[in-house]
């Protein structure tokens, strides 16, 4: 079982803390719990929060010591962040632990020093303020998360959800971390940018109109479909389905088409033992070599190497190895 600590520093935001609890204690490897999760801050006991809930949290900053991951929430007074939790930070980043923020939790790294010469992002009414107090930080305003080493940040409120998944996925694979966003309701793993895997993600939809093209199409990616062929599933000209797409996912169709694909290809080889000639096939990839350039431009890793480095059938219950771990 992998330990998470949550930092709650006052007034903490609610939303940002209920997130990793909420997804981390519905992982379940072979039957048993993937995470312990604690919640911690500066001064345990009665914490301000940024509504008018009053919370109590038990434990201090003393549970950083015993963590594999630790997540700074975000709070209602990000610009000025406590020094005992700078100092944590930095005891805990010495041990190579990995460290994550929510919203505006990436000032604490920030003020720590761990994101100087790093990628890294905030919510994004944030992110000029964090240019300005932090001009060695390449603040990537425009995404869900980054990752840099041993670091994570996101931007805000919901993409909190997907860096949460993002790190389940590391840790145990596809399988477990759509599971998990399956029975949170929410959509399945998003790309954000990081070193590891340079990647975009997906913008979050903004409408319905294309709703049920996109679930058909998710359902026929093993067919060879084209904009003719989604278009006339909408029931509209090629022309009118682009623009709309493009207004609701940020993407062309055929730009979220491919992104569908490969995630289904990373799925397929995380969590079977498919030859690469039909993973491509059942991804819609087509073939081998195509399969293996649209990964290693994605991932830099050969299918093979993903399969290697991911696969749930050669860990066991045993959390993948990773340069997160």
């Amino acid at each position: 079982m992998l330990r998470v600590a949550v930092v709650a520093s006052p007034p903490v935001s609610m939303f940002n803390l209920a997130i990793p609890e909420l997804l981390f204690d519905k992982v379940r490897v072979d039957g048993h719990p993937g995470y312990e999760v604690v919640i911690c801050a500066p001064d345990p006991g009665p914490v301000p929060t940024t509504g008018t809930l009053q919370l109590h949290v038990p434990r201090g900053l003393e549970a950083l010591r015993e963590a594999d991951t630790v997540i700074v929430a975000g709070a209602g007074e990000p610009f000025a962040p406590d020094p005992r939790v700078l100092r944590a930070l930095r005891e805990a980043a010495g041990r190579g632990v990995r460290i994550a923020s929510i919203c505006s939790g990436a000032f604490s790294l920030a003020e720590a020093g761990l994101l100087k010469g790093r990628k890294a992002t905030t919510y994004w009414a944030f992110a000029e303020e964090m240019r300005r107090r932090h001009p060695d930080i390449d603040v990537q305003g425009d995404v869900l998360y980054a990752q840099d080493g041993q670091f994570l940040t996101s931007s805000g409120y919901a993409a909190g959800i997907d860096l949460c998944l993002h790190i389940i996925r590391t840790d145990y694979g596809a399988a477990i971390a759509n599971e998990v966003a399956r029975l949170a309701l929410v959509a399945p793993v998003r790309p954000g940018g990081q070193t590891q895997f340079t990647q975009t993600p997906l913008p979050p939809e903004r409408g319905t109109a294309c709703a049920d093209t996109r679930g058909w199409a998710m359902r026929n990616l093993d067919k060879p479909l084209t904009l003719t062929d989604l278009a006339r599933h909408a029931g509209v000209s090629v022309r009118t389905l682009t623009r709309r797409f493009h207004a609701e996912s940020g993407v062309s169709p055929l730009q979220w088409l491919l992104h569908q694909r490969i995630e289904r290809a990373k799925e397929l080889l995380e969590t079977t033992r498919l030859p690469m000639d039909q993973v491509a096939a059942a991804s819609g990839l087509g073939t081998a070599d195509s399969l293996r350039a649209h990964l290693v431009r994605r991932t830099g890793l050969t299918p093979s190497a993903y399969r290697a480095q991911f696969s749930r059938h050669a860990t066991g219950a045993t959390p993948v190895t990773s340069s997160l771990s």
